[in-house]
């Protein structure tokens, strides 16, 4: 530790707690014109159903909430993003290079029928995003909107190193693979996607898709709120036997150990459903978790310190620490930045965010974050 009278001039104290920026693991930029327009405890397959039919405003309004969607997430000490993107409006204001983001273009698709098409749309848009913005990979949406052979073409995409999928959000997720029954159909049916062909698999969402996905490097598992004990083990006996198959076809890939990571958003399921996922459960796994706002669509505020605050408040034993790892290091890991951020380490600029109203090294109702370099 720096001693105050060897520190140098122009010290600066501040009351509180100093963090690393934030990681936003988990966002919907292009979301934003939507906040306050879908009334809370909708469900998940009326929220869906809504953001479907109801996100075309007029382009000018969008973009007005994109770029003060970004703005708030940079005055609450956000520095780096995975934004999801199913079009290109988001690019104007990310090209202003405030935040860093990896963009991660959504691709879905039920049926085979439409899986060409689809997938192609989805290369279209990550054509625009890399000629800016390198950082950019194509990501399937949900195991419930993704076909096999759509996870296929997405799995062997070429450098599509960093993943991301909506997971277990809803128990009626489940209820669809293990037996075709669920409140999936009803959205089915109101889309009118002919699901005749699909056959559930007799097992959980996560232990369907996961087999199918071979080749990342990162991926991050979102939402997660009826994810078990039996999920979290299949998932790393997955990937144990994914790396040792690497390994041997590939010596070079040995230090290459394929990660995933666990990602929480509390407030936008509580926004959605009234549920969230069990956080105690994913620490007692020793699982990677990282920290997510969503959409303004699912999100009163888009501030990570908000979404430990929320953890905290249902999950107590929880130290600060803790959080502030999963809000920093955690998610600067997951989206491939911890060269650069998600700590203070000599040869980093993670930017430093100022934690106020806290007790001791604890966060309270009335803390709040600011950036500060």
């Amino acid at each position: 530790m720096v001693q105050a009278a060897n520190a140098g001039d122009d010290i600066e104290k501040f009351n509180g707690i100093l963090s690393p920026g934030f990681i936003n693991a988990h966002c919907h930029l292009e979301l934003s014109h939507m906040k306050g327009y879908i009334p809370e405890n909708t469900g998940l397959i009326e929220f869906v159903l809504k953001v479907i039919f109801e996100r075309h405003f007029n382009e000018e309004i969008i973009l007005n909430a994109i770029a003060a969607a970004e703005n708030e997430m940079l005055q609450n000490g956000i520095v780096a993003v995975g934004d999801i993107c199913n079009n290109t409006l988001t690019i104007p204001q990310k090209s202003k290079q405030q935040l860093q983001y990896h963009n991660f273009i959504e691709a879905s698709g039920f049926t085979a029928a439409v899986t060409e098409s689809r997938f192609n749309r989805s290369v279209d848009i990550y054509n625009q995003y890399t000629l800016l913005f390198p950082a950019s990979s194509i990501t399937p949406h949900a195991p419930y909107s993704v076909s096999p052979k759509l996870f296929k073409l997405i799995d062997e995409f070429p450098n599509n190193n960093i993943l991301t999928i909506h997971n277990q959000e809803t128990a009626a997720e489940n209820e669809l693979f293990k037996n075709k029954q669920g409140d999936f159909l009803r959205m089915y049916e109101q889309l009118n996607i002919n699901i005749s062909s699909f056959n559930p698999s007799g097992k959980t969402s996560l232990q369907t898709f996961l087999p199918a996905l071979k080749h990342y490097q990162s991926l991050i598992l979102v939402h997660n709120v009826d994810t078990t004990v039996e999920d979290i083990q299949f998932e790393r006996h997955t990937t144990a036997n994914r790396q040792q198959a690497m390994v041997a076809t590939q010596p070079s890939t040995l230090n290459l150990k394929p990660q995933t990571f666990y990602c929480l958003c509390p407030n936008a399921n509580l926004y959605i459903g009234n549920t969230l996922a069990d956080v105690n459960l994913l620490v007692q796994e020793q699982c990677n978790i990282v920290l997510g706002t969503d959409s303004l669509a699912a999100n009163q505020q888009l501030s990570i310190l908000e979404e430990m605050k929320t953890v905290q408040r249902y999950f107590p034993s929880l130290p600060t620490a803790t959080l502030l790892q999963w809000a920093t290091l955690n998610g600067a890991s997951a989206l491939q930045m911890g060269d650069a951020l998600g700590s203070f380490e000599k040869g980093k600029k993670p930017g430093i965010v100022l934690i106020e109203g806290t007790e001791k090294t604890s966060l309270t109702v009335s803390s709040t974050s600011k950036r500060i370099l």
